[in-house]
């Protein structure tokens, strides 16, 4: 039987954090959620992990339950605030999981803690440029437009489902709907200067990631998800990349949290035969 899942707030210098927390024993891990959820997505399998493990997710600052500031978001910002929320639970030591949005921000976190963080899972992380037009482009595009504009282009659609468009249209709102419930992600990751998101890549710091890394790989994945892992897996020659599938969801968390589980259970048990007993 899995232990109880309790839940805290702490109130840090950027704001209030919010965490889910399960387990008692075991070495430490920590899941970052992704950009359009929270760290609720992570309850099924802290659930499965907590039996071996002291399991925390937090809402990072702007995100869930957390404190949502008014300033400019960045991943430096919540790698700052990540610091200071591990530093005041007293985590020295910790596996790092990430989603997305996560496993940019964790990744940054450890190039900047080596000696605190002893291993990354990294699922289908951001944080690296790569070529080919992203799936959000459009709604992205359409976030910084006035909400009139909106309106009037949601009132196209009887048209352009005459036309045979509806079905890119309709995921096109389905995207932008997602994006408008996640406005702290929607800041870091197309509301800023391009040269502001460029400095906060990865790719030419990744080698100096001298820590053992999990890539775990969404599947099926999109084109621009995969060449992103190839180049996390090219940075990273000491990192094992698995694949898993996912279900209609199209998240693995969600549709398999048991694999999910499992991966990051041998991961960390082959560095901690104690915590696979």
């Amino acid at each position: 039987m899995a232990p109880p899942l309790r839940h805290a707030r702490l109130k840090l210098s950027q704001g209030q954090w919010f965490w889910h927390e399960q387990g008692i024993r075991g070495p430490a891990i920590v899941l970052l959620h992704g950009a359009w959820h929270t760290s609720q997505q992570w309850v099924p399998v802290m659930a499965r992990l907590s039996q071996n493990y002291h399991c925390f997710a937090p809402d990072l600052l702007g995100f869930g339950e957390s404190e949502r500031p008014d300033r400019p978001y960045s991943i430096a910002l919540l790698a700052e605030g990540l610091a200071e929320y591990l530093e005041s639970l007293r985590l020295r030591e910790v596996y790092l999981v990430g989603d997305s949005l996560g496993a940019w921000v964790a990744a940054s976190y450890a190039l900047q803690h080596l000696d605190q963080v002893q291993g990354l899972v990294l699922l289908s992380p951001l944080g690296v440029e790569v070529k080919g037009q992203a799936s959000w482009r459009g709604a992205a595009w359409l976030m910084g437009k006035p909400p009139v504009l909106v309106w009037l282009l949601r009132g196209l659609g009887p048209i352009l489902r005459l036309l045979g468009h509806w079905a890119s249209l309709d995921r096109l709102w389905q995207v932008y709907d997602q994006y408008q419930q996640s406005p702290t992600a929607c800041q870091i990751l197309f509301q800023r200067r391009r040269a502001e998101i460029q400095a906060e890549q990865l790719q030419s710091q990744l080698p100096w990631l001298k820590r053992p890394v999990l890539l775990l790989q969404e599947m099926p994945a999109s084109p621009v998800a995969e060449a992103r892992i190839q180049v996390y897996a090219r940075a990273l020659p000491q990192a094992v990349v698995k694949q898993l599938p996912t279900g209609p969801s199209r998240n693995c968390w969600a549709d398999a949290p048991d694999r999910v589980a499992d991966q990051i259970h041998q991961f960390i048990g082959q560095r901690h035969p104690s915590a696979s007993a």
